[in-house]
C-alpha cells in the first residue's frame, strides 16, 4: 500500500516551481536597458473596455505585486488604459519601484469612452501625455514612451519631433513605437538620426504584447 504521507510529498516535488519564472524566458534590449521576454501588460488591470477603475482593486494590485515575484522587471502600459488608471493603479502597488524594473508607457489616443479609441498625435497632446504620465507614475523619467499609434491626420516629423523634444529635456529615455509597419521604423529612424536623438526602440516581434492596444 503507498504511503499517503510519501505520495503527497513525491506529488509536491514533480510540480513545476513557478517562482521566478520569468528568468527562464531570456532578455532583449530596450536600447541598453536589459530586461526579460516575458513582460507583463497592464492594460486589462481597468474596468470592462479598458475603461474607469478595475472590478476589484485589491486583486489588481496583488496581480501587479505576483508580477514582480515572477521575476518579471518590465511593465507595458499606456495613458489611455482607463484612461490613466493602470498607471496609477502601478504606482500605487509598486512605488518607490525596485531597482531594475522599466515601466514602459505610451501616448496618441484620446478615449471617449469604453471600447473607443481615437488617435491623437498633436505635439500639444503628446506632451500633456507624458507629462501626465509622469505624475501619475511617481517618474522623473519614462525609460520607454511608445508613440501609441502613428496619428494619419499629423505629420509624422511633428509626432516624433515632439517626442524628441521630450527627450532632450530628460522626461523621456527611449523612444518607442506600437503597432507600426516596416515602412513606418524606417521613417522614424530616418527623423531620429536627424536629430540626433540618443534613442529610439522598436521591439522585436516577439516581446509585443499581443492583441495589444
Amino acid at each position: 500500500m503507498t504511503n499517503s504521507k510519501s505520495a503527497t510529498a513525491t506529488g509536491q516535488s514533480s510540480r513545476p516551481s513557478y517562482d521566478r519564472a520569468a528568468e527562464a524566458s531570456g532578455t532583449f534590449l530596450i536600447g541598453d536597458i536589459p530586461v526579460r521576454r516575458l513582460g507583463f501588460g497592464a492594460m486589462q488591470l481597468t474596468g470592462d473596455g479598458v475603461w474607469g477603475e478595475p472590478a476589484d482593486h485589491s486583486e489588481a494590485i496583488a496581480v501587479l505585486g505576483r508580477a514582480l515575484e515572477l521575476g518579471i522587471n518590465l511593465i507595458d502600459t499606456a495613458d489611455s488604459y482607463g484612461p490613466e488608471v493602470s498607471e496609477r493603479l502601478i504606482a500605487e502597488a509598486l512605488h518607490p519601484y525596485p531597482a531594475g524594473l522599466v515601466i514602459a508607457t505610451k501616448a496618441g489616443f484620446q478615449r471617449p469612452g469604453p471600447n473607443q479609441w481615437v488617435e491623437d498625435g498633436r505635439p500639444e497632446h503628446l506632451r500633456a501625455a507624458v507629462e501626465g504620465s509622469l505624475r501619475r507614475l511617481r517618474l522623473e523619467r519614462i525609460d520607454l514612451l511608445q508613440l501609441h499609434r502613428i496619428d494619419p491626420k499629423v505629420a509624422m516629423e511633428d509626432q516624433i519631433g515632439a517626442l524628441v523634444d521630450l527627450q532632450r529635456d530628460g522626461k523621456i529615455r527611449h523612444i518607442g513605437l506600437s503597432e507600426v509597419s516596416v515602412k513606418q521604423i524606417e521613417a522614424v529612424r530616418r527623423i531620429t538620426r536627424s536629430a540626433s536623438s540618443p534613442g529610439f526602440h522598436s521591439p522585436p516581434a516577439s516581446s509585443r504584447n499581443m492583441p495589444a492596444r
